[in-house]
């Protein structure tokens, strides 16, 4: 990792860096999959799907926020996430419209995925990745650490894929990583 490749995780490390920074190098790429788009941009569609860059975006701030809040520390969701229609759609996160404001989900998951950084640094520091979190499995049995943040890893992994694709429909962007020295801009 340098300041213009603050995505690359390291190539040798400890397992914390390690697993960390594929977690990183992932949302930092997602982020650049999704940005600068307007709202025809985040709400295009490829083939029967219904899933749009726009829902991503929403999707995996919600996850950030659940993941680390809920899941890890037991917590109720941000603010936020107040007004969010569970109650009546399971899946109001993966929804984008017209109507939604791209700058405020921008914000929404820029501002989730620093509350995420800084809780699972804090998290490290108390007691690495072996640690319990919060919730437990369908026996009751403890949940590591390790395994929440391997989750979110298979989450984004799953997503980036749907988000290169999408990305590509929408302008032609392509890439595996962001070119050196990227910022988001939205």
């Amino acid at each position: 990792m340098t300041d213009s490749t603050p995505w690359e995780p390291p190539l040798s490390g400890t397992e914390v860096e390690q697993v960390l920074g594929a977690l990183d190098r992932l949302r930092w790429t997602f982020r650049f999959k999704v940005d600068g788009l307007d709202a025809d941009g985040l709400t295009t569609r490829v083939g029967a799907s219904s899933l749009t860059l726009g829902g991503l975006l929403k999707h995996l701030a919600v996850q950030e926020d659940y993941a680390f809040h809920v899941k890890l520390a037991g917590e109720a969701m941000p603010r936020d996430w107040a007004d969010n229609g569970w109650d009546q759609d399971d899946d109001w996160d993966l929804a984008f419209t017209a109507d939604d404001d791209p700058e405020l989900n921008y914000r929404r998951y820029d501002a989730a995925v620093e509350r995420s950084r800084a809780a699972l640094v804090q998290a490290v520091g108390r007691g690495g990745l072996d640690q319990p979190i919060d919730r437990t499995g369908p026996e009751g049995e403890p949940v590591s650490l390790r395994r929440l943040v391997l989750d979110l890893v298979e989450e984004y992994g799953r997503h980036t894929g749907h988000a290169d694709l999408l990305r590509e429909a929408v302008d032609g962007r392509v890439g595996e990583d962001p070119p050196a020295g990227w910022r988001p801009q939205s």
